[in-house]
């Protein structure tokens, strides 16, 4: 079993989300990739073992497993670069099988994945409200350009567009209001974010669904916006540029491709860095 500690969507060799990548013979009982994933103490772990020509993958979160971590997603990548050689590897999830390319060289070490199928659906006007009253905000503070919807690429993500930067960087919430209501509607991230261009988002991801108060890159739900994005015909050139964890102070930067058809995998790229695990 080999335990590695990588942030991934960094931005250049500074910031990044912290990740364990768990490369084992074969998966542990759940029990155990949850206290292991605990004990790591990120805000995800993947756990991954050979199968055949693919690799078996499950992701935890402190508190719960999920079905689908993009950063994790692309630790792993880099790890596989560098545990056998830079290439394509397929990966099984618990509800879709996806790709991941590794590279590793001299000067770059990197990971990009497809996404599992993107898909929207009308977030409830219940819900919308209950999100909108937890993070302090109203229907004037949302971008008429990006409705508010629930987005999927592997988990949910509700999706709230700000019109201004500034009202995005002062966003604070209830953590104990905002578990229950992610645990309730099994949303994985709150994605709110910001268009500064077309091409260039700033996002934030609180994460109390999986016992995190905020994510510092998620590329699940930088997916997930990019589905939706070409649901919308978005008229940005892409790749577009999400930039995440600056009010944080972990600068993280996510590239997402917005080609394909409607509901097709979306490809999402980062740089990587080797962490020291806290003592």
């Amino acid at each position: 079993m080999i335990i590695q500690h990588i942030a991934a969507f960094t931005d250049g060799p500074c910031g990044g989300n912290p990740a364990g990548v768990v490369i084992c013979e074969t998966l542990p009982e759940a029990a155990t990739m949850q206290a292991m994933a605990a004990d790591i103490g990120y805000s995800e772990t993947a756990f991954a073992a050979p199968i055949g020509d693919t690799w078996r993958v499950r992701y935890f979160a402190p508190q719960a497993e999920v079905d689908f971590c993009g950063h994790a997603t692309i630790a792993l990548g880099a790890a596989l670069a560098r545990h056998q050689a830079s290439g394509t590897f397929a990966l099984t999830l618990n509800h879709a099988d996806i790709t991941v390319d590794g590279h590793l060289t001299a000067t770059d070490w990197s990971a990009s994945f497809q996404s599992p199928p993107t898909q929207t659906r009308a977030l409830p006007s219940a819900a919308l409200d209950e999100t909108l009253a937890l993070f302090g905000l109203s229907q004037g503070d949302l971008d008429p350009r990006i409705p508010p919807v629930i987005a999927h690429a592997g988990m949910d993500h509700p999706i709230l567009a700000l019109r201004d930067r500034s009202r995005l960087g002062a966003i604070s919430y209830d953590f104990a209001r905002g578990e229950a209501l992610a645990q309730r509607e099994r949303f994985c991230t709150f994605a709110l974010m910001h268009a500064e261009t077309p091409q260039l988002f700033h996002a934030r991801n609180p994460f109390p669904f999986g016992g995190v108060y905020e994510d510092p890159a998620t590329g699940a739900a930088a997916a997930a916006l990019a589905g939706y994005l070409r649901e919308l015909s978005w008229t940005a050139a892409a790749p577009i540029v999400i930039r995440q964890g600056e009010d944080m102070g972990v600068p993280c930067s996510l590239q997402v491709d917005l080609d394909g058809a409607r509901g097709a995998p979306v490809r999402v790229s980062g740089s990587v860095r080797s962490i020291q695990p806290a003592a």
